[in-house]
């Protein structure tokens, strides 16, 4: 073995265990999707537009970058009609919604400990997406329109869960996750002459399994 060859082994060998030693974790999640409103208002009057309650579910790969200190890519998918109300008067359209964020985790135990309470928060981009059948006549359709579009904005993650291990390579996850994202108005599309404003959020609280190597 010459010189050259030597120290390009020893380079190699020198970024995978690093890698390999962070410790990796790919895991699912189950759970419940609830909406926060924000409300249209303008000339016609005004109505509340939120998304109803529904199924979320997730997905991630994460690595632990230190002693304490981790990472995730996630991806989560939400099934929950798209709502408008004023008065006693009410329409909702299907819709789903899809979100890719990585997240920076602190745990509060150390790689290795059987329960791990931890901190998440980041931020990415999340697709509303109108799933509906559009109809002739629409209620409240002089406030706003639910529609059959898609609406992709950026979103800020924070959460909090446990890890807890049930063996070294498997640990059940309790995940409860907050989403903040600018009003989707080309999803939930007000008329001329009216206004939406703020931010929505979504509360996610899911139960999830993983697998560490």
């Amino acid at each position: 073995m010459n010189r050259i060859s030597a120290i390009l082994i020893g380079m190699l060998a020198g970024a995978v265990v690093p890698a390999l030693a962070q410790g990796w974790e790919i895991g699912g999640a189950a759970g419940g999707g609830f909406y926060t409103s924000q409300s249209v208002t303008g000339t016609a009057g005004s109505a509340n537009a939120s998304l109803a309650p529904g199924l979320s579910a997730s997905a991630w790969l994460g690595n632990d970058s230190g002693r304490l200190l981790g990472g995730e890519v996630r991806y989560d998918f939400g099934d929950g009609d798209l709502k408008l109300s004023s008065g006693g008067t009410g329409v909702q359209f299907s819709s789903q919604t899809h979100a890719i964020h990585y997240d920076f985790l602190l745990h509060f135990a150390p790689r290795g400990a059987r329960l791990r309470p931890f901190v998440a928060a980041g931020g990415g981009v999340k697709l509303y997406e109108g799933t509906g059948q559009q109809q002739v006549y629409q209620p409240l359709e002089n406030i706003a329109v639910l529609t059959n579009t898609n609406d992709t904005v950026p979103m800020v993650s924070v959460g909090a869960g446990v890890k807890f291990a049930v063996t070294p390579s498997f640990m059940i996850r309790v995940d409860v996750h907050d989403y903040f994202n600018p009003f989707p108005n080309k999803v939930i599309a007000p008329a001329i002459g009216e206004k939406s404003g703020g931010w929505l959020q979504e509360f996610v609280p899911a139960l999830g399994v993983a697998y560490t190597f």
